[in-house]
């Protein structure tokens, strides 16, 4: 049972608050003010042991302010006699928590609540009127809440950051705080990490490294520069995983503004919600990059293929890229210590947890080096040797593949904004009707809804059509950066994860089978952009290169 105290102990808290938006450097005027006011007020009325304790720029929606949670723990504890804030909107703005103080918490923690400017002595009782003015705060923080929304929605829409603070690698220009410049020191580090990813290391694997070169965390460089950012942990190299995946998904660092990525269910709720992706508002090329939009592009797609090591800590560069052709599951990986990394195998994940489901589809990690390196070879030797000849076929293949399903799919969008139209007329004809005579209301209202909820979805579709028609007309630009990364490719003797995952999309492998003793395995090698792609028959390349070598020589000759 908590202890009484004495009154003579017992303390009176003069409270001060001052919201985020009017907050200013250190204690500002306004909370001055607001010490001077409530330190008359004390001597004036004699109260007991005033202590001042005061929230610089905190809302009063939120009570998880860090002298008014001292306050109540000492409160809690029997300790404060009398809590005086200048007016009641001081103590805060949310009535229901307001409500739940005067007339249960500081009736429990026997406390007298007095409000100077707005004539509220708890110790008199609480008039009729108080929740009426606890309303009327509230609706004061909403307003404002819902002015800084629209302020923020114009800017995040006029390509202006929201972010209070740049991320890690960047910083505001002196000049423009609405400009970000890049951050050398910490742009090295930026770099790094997207370096040791497209290597193949997972964020668990970077920040263990960063740590062991004590490599200090973006607080602590933060704090080493003099900027603003919380209390440090007493652990300077510190990295975790999760600030190495936020930082590995920033599109931020290929030179783009992307704002409204997160939202606020309520202006109670201080807690921001991720939005989708398609909702975000992205501005290209508005400041400097520290990653070039390839490598950026790379790490998205190892983070989609993301790579578990086995106990034993080993990984393997096609991890994530093997799936099983009869049930299209995974491959999973195993390397134990009970043989050599020779011996390392995939196998069908969906096998593993039920026989019943799939085969095993065993094949070895060495094997699938093999054949994607020559696979590779073979690519890559065909792009540098016969690029028009493959971008034609590669554009032909195309639009056989493609051509209906884009036809469909414009007509299909097309159709989707004549309908838009057509029901905004309907809508029109059908209240000249009611006009008339024609149609009831009833009828009319019944329609309009109908009609109206038609056009919604059609107009919240629209959006995602044009994407995918936009993304499919795109071939042409992919196919040449392709080619282009290709010829950059002179000479491959060995795979690394970095060119793995540039080039290949997928690897899917069929169930072994033996024909006359012998163990044949299918394995497709879906490429990036191109997807499945068959080399021409040794003869024919042959033929094709002879006449290739035959031209050439003659050309050499005109020319001499």
């Amino acid at each position: 049972m908590k202890k009484k105290q004495p009154n003579e102990q017992r303390i009176t808290v003069l409270y001060a608050r001052l919201s985020r938006d009017d907050e200013k450097e250190g204690i500002s005027g306004s909370i001055q003010n607001q010490k001077a006011i409530l330190e008359k007020f004390a001597a004036d009325n004699h109260l007991p042991n005033p202590r001042f304790m005061f929230d610089d720029g905190y809302s009063g929606v939120t009570f998880t302010r860090p002298a008014f949670m001292e306050i109540m723990d000492l409160a809690e504890q029997g300790l404060v006699a009398n809590l005086v804030v200048k007016d009641h909107s001081r103590l805060g703005r949310n009535r229901l928590v307001v409500g739940q103080l005067l007339e249960e918490d500081f009736v429990r923690l026997n406390v007298r609540y007095i409000a100077i400017m707005d004539n509220i002595d708890t110790a008199n009782g609480v008039s009729d009127i108080v929740p009426m003015q606890d309303l009327f705060n509230e609706w004061h923080a909403k307003n404002t809440s819902d002015k800084v929304r629209r302020v923020m929605q114009n800017r995040g829409n006029a390509g202006i950051p929201l972010t209070t603070n740049p991320p890690y690698g960047y910083t505001k220009a002196l000049e423009d705080k609405n400009r970000w410049i890049v951050d050398e020191p910490a742009a090295v580090i930026v770099r790094r990490i997207f370096q040791m990813c497209v290597s193949g290391l997972g964020p668990t694997q970077i920040a263990k490294k960063l740590k062991a070169e004590q490599v200090p965390t973006p607080t602590e460089y933060w704090r080493s520069i003099g900027k603003k950012c919380g209390p440090g942990t007493g652990r300077p190299f510190n990295w975790c995983s999760r600030t190495v995946a936020e930082i590995l998904d920033r599109q931020e660092y290929v030179g783009d503004t992307v704002n409204f990525r997160s939202f606020s269910q309520s202006f109670k709720q201080k807690k921001r919600l991720d939005k989708p992706q398609e909702e975000w508002k992205i501005f290209l090329d508005t400041h400097p990059a520290i990653i070039d939009r390839e490598t950026f592009a790379l790490v998205q797609n190892l983070r989609q293929h993301r790579r578990r090591p086995t106990r034993t800590g080993a990984m393997s560069m096609f991890s994530g890229l093997l799936y099983c052709a009869d049930c299209g599951s995974k491959l999973g990986y195993s390397a134990t210590n009970n043989y050599k990394r020779e011996q390392a195998f995939f196998f069908c994940s969906a096998y593993r947890s039920n026989s019943d489901v799939c085969s095993a589809h065993f094949i070895r990690e060495k094997v699938v080096g093999e054949l994607v390196l020559e696979g590779l070879q073979r690519l890559l030797w065909y792009i540098q040797v016969y690029e028009k000849r493959f971008a034609q076929e590669q554009m032909e293949r195309f639009g056989l593949q493609e051509k209906k399903a884009l036809t469909a799919k414009r007509r299909e969008l097309d159709k989707a904004k004549v309908r838009v139209v057509e029901i905004d007329q309907l809508i029109q004809k059908s209240y000249e009707d009611m006009t008339k005579g024609l149609l009831t209301e009833e009828r009319f209202a019944t329609l309009t809804v109908s009609l109206e909820t038609e056009q919604k979805q059609l107009k919240a579709a629209i959006p995602g059509m044009e994407a995918t028609l936009d993304a499919t007309t795109d071939k042409a630009t992919d196919l040449q950066r392709f080619i282009e990364r290709a010829r950059q490719v002179t000479r491959l003797t060995e795979l690394t994860p970095e060119i793995v995952h540039e080039f290949i999309d997928k690897i899917v492998v069929s169930k072994s089978e033996k024909v006359d003793g012998k163990r044949y395995q299918r394995v497709d090698i879906h490429y990036n952009t191109i997807g499945l792609w068959t080399a021409p028959e040794p003869e024919t390349l042959e033929r094709e290169y002879l006449a290739y070598y035959n031209s050439m020589q003659k050309r050499r000759k005109k020319t001499a």
